[in-house]
Parts: C-alpha cells; structure tokens; sequence
C-alpha cells in the first residue's frame, strides 16, 4: 500500500485524527495535468484537502464536488471525491509562474488569491447539499479549517503539504486533519495547538520516511493513539467514450449534425484526466439516430 489514510481516535478520547500520504496521488495529477511548481501545490493541497473532509463526513457511496474559486492566477480547482478513498481533480491554469512567498514556500495563498470555497455533497437525496464560505488565504489547508467549523460545526485543524521536486515532479505529499470532539478539555487544544505548530511540515515528514500512524503517534503520543483503520486512496477518473456520448446525446440535433458536416467528427478531452477520446461521423449518426429512436419510444409510451 503506498497511498493510503490512517484513521485514528485518542484513547482520552478527545479527538479524531486522520493521517494520509498522498505522493502518488498528487504525482498522477501533475503529469496528467503537467502542472508548473505552484500550480502542483495548489491542485495536490486541494486533492489532499478535499481527500481528508471526504473521508470524514461522508460514508458508503456518497460523494463530494470541492471547489476553490479564488481570483488569483491559477483560476478555479475543482475536485471530486468519496468516502472510500477515490479523487479526480483539475486546476483552470496549469502553468502559474510565481516568486517565493515571504516565507520562501511556493506562493499558493498568491496562485488561488481571494474567492470562496463550496463544497457540494451528494448524499443521496433529489439536490445536492451545497455550502459556501470565504477563503482565508487561499492556502487551503486554513481554508478547509475555516470550512469545517463554519459549516460542519466541527472544530478542527487541516494541514496539507506538496514538496516539488526542482524538476518539477513531486517529492511527498500528504496532510492530516484532525476533529476536536465533545467533551476535549481547553488545555488539552492548547497543546495540540503548540503541537502542531512544533513539528516539521508534512511533506518534510514523509520525505524521512515516516507513516501516517507515525505522523499521528508523533502528534499526540505513541501510548494515546488507536489506529482504526488504513485506507487506500488514488487519483482515479471513470470517465469513457460511452459517458461523453451521454453528454452529446444531450445536445441539440443541430449541433450534432453540424459537427458531423462541417467538423466530420468530434473530440472530446476529460478535464479531470485529460483523457481524449475521437468520435467519427459514424458515431455521431449512430447517436443521432439513437436520440431520434428515444423519441420515438417516449411518444409511444406517451
């Protein structure tokens, strides 16, 4: 198992932790994407983010759409992801160039600028349920913090980290994200806090070698820490030629057929994996003539 997340509960149980290594998950990305430096930061925190709230609020089939809509360079991310470990994400800009921030880190706070952040879940219901706050700083490991005690009601801490290599590929990446629960003591946040400004950044962590559990027995304690559970997380895209044709059924029979006249076929690129799939005029008439057959059906059962 290279990528996976650690789940995890305090024996004094005060809070719930969750620890992930995410390297090959933000590598799959970069190269689908050929993400620049601060772009691979900004898409890989965001992967990991949405990776980390994902696994904490939803459960069994259900799923979420994240999407950092800040004004700055690198224009939206969008990422979906499940409860069982699955994420496909894009960024709008590939290629954003900056100079170091003030604390020579890539610039992300600078790539995403100010926006919000909206999280949309699909829990099984006829509408999505759909909330939106402000981004802090367009880090986003703060922003998904800000998120999770403005919307969910759950006070917690999000870290997130993307080291990139000097040619471009990515070194580590991971983040951990942890929930305070009822009845966690003031003094017993209070040193969390202090923890976790205290240790290395996670990237730094993982580029030593070390685990998920040991991140997490490193935060809290060897002695006061149950493992629950290791999952397996993966950049995985489902998409296929049979879904996009789904989508050009949904068009108009004008635009179809002008793709067949005057283009004499259509290609059709996945934003999440940039995956390219070619359809002949073959196929669009195939798909013309199935629209027009799906008529026919629904004026007869009519």
């Amino acid at each position: 198992m290279t990528d996976y997340l650690t789940k995890s509960v305090t024996k004094d149980g005060m809070f719930r932790a969750y620890a992930m290594e995410a390297t090959g998950v933000v590598s799959e990305a970069q190269k689908d994407h050929a993400t620049w430096p601060v772009s691979s930061a900004a898409l890989g925190r965001s992967l990991v983010a949405s990776l980390l709230l994902s696994s904490s609020v939803l459960k069994g089939k259900e799923s979420m759409t994240v999407k950092v809509l800040g004004d700055g360079p690198a224009g939206g991310i969008v990422v979906d992801a499940d409860a069982n470990g699955h994420v496909k994400g894009y960024i709008h800009n590939p290629h954003v160039d900056l100079p170091l921030n003030s604390h020579h880190k890539l610039d992300v706070g600078g790539a995403v600028g100010k926006g919000s952040l909206e999280v949309m879940k699909n829990q099984g219901g006829d509408e999505p349920y759909v909330s939106n706050v402000q981004l802090v700083s367009g880090e986003i490991g703060d922003d998904f913090t800000y998120y999770l005690a403005q919307s969910e009601q759950i006070p917690s801490a999000v870290g997130v980290s993307v080291y990139v290599n000097e040619d471009g590929t990515i070194g580590a990446a991971g983040g951990y994200l942890i929930q305070v629960l009822p009845g966690a003591s003031d003094d017993a946040i209070t040193q969390l806090e202090k923890r976790l400004k205290s240790i290395p950044m996670i990237s730094e962590l993982f580029l030593s070698k070390q685990k998920p559990e040991d991140i997490l027995k490193l935060i809290f304690g060897e002695e006061n820490i149950d493992i629950l559970q290791n999952m397996p997380v993966a950049f995985t895209c489902d998409c296929s030629k049979e879904k996009f044709a789904d989508k050009i059924r949904g068009i108009g029979n004008k635009e179809i057929q002008a793709m067949i006249d005057e283009d004499h076929g259509a290609k059709v690129i996945c934003n999440f994996c940039e995956s390219e799939y070619q359809y002949s005029e073959d196929d669009l008439k195939a798909l013309l003539s199935k629209k027009h057959n799906d008529k026919k059906d629904d004026e007869h059962d009519a």
